[in-house]
């Protein structure tokens, strides 16, 4: 094994470490211990913060400010890239729904004749790194948000 790269144990799980420069990555990583999205890990989050930029700022904003007008529909009746800060809908759902709207891709989700251009990033991104991307889009959320958004899980949990 390269001297830049070691492997080690969290929370049960074998996740590996790659330090490139003074930036650590952790690459095939789980759930976190509790099964909520790692939003306080540094780590996963700088992961994800770097998944982020190459697969979904394009549409969602390098800020997380979506595109404009992202409630109506455009000429095809495709609705456009929503925010995912907190001016956006992504803290309304729980961390369960928005791993499977980034696996499977929105139309999937939603169904019936709901169009979306959200593709399905399970064959671009492992579970980890997708659990990485939204522990980032999360990690910016003011603290008032992701206390709502801890009660949303929480409450789902109960429900299941």
């Amino acid at each position: 094994m390269q001297d830049h790269m070691k492997k080690i144990a969290l929370a049960g799980t074998v996740g590996l470490i790659v330090v490139t420069g003074s930036v650590l990555f952790m690459t095939n990583s789980a759930e976190s211990a509790d099964g909520r999205l790692p939003y306080t890990d540094e780590a996963r989050v700088a992961e994800g913060a770097a998944l982020y930029e190459t697969y979904c700022a394009s549409c969602h904003g390098a800020d997380l400010e979506g595109e404009p007008n992202w409630q109506t529909p455009d000429a095809e009746g495709y609705l456009p890239a929503p925010p995912h800060d907190e001016t956006g809908h992504t803290w309304h759902h729980d961390d369960t729904l928005l791993v499977r709207i980034v696996t499977e891709g929105t139309e999937a989700i939603a169904g019936g004749d709901y169009r979306s251009n959200m593709i399905g990033f399970g064959d671009v991104m492992s579970e980890g790194e997708i659990l990485n991307v939204l522990a980032y889009i999360k990690s910016t959320w003011p603290a008032e948000v992701i206390e709502i958004h801890n009660e949303i899980n929480t409450r789902q949990e109960r429900m299941q």
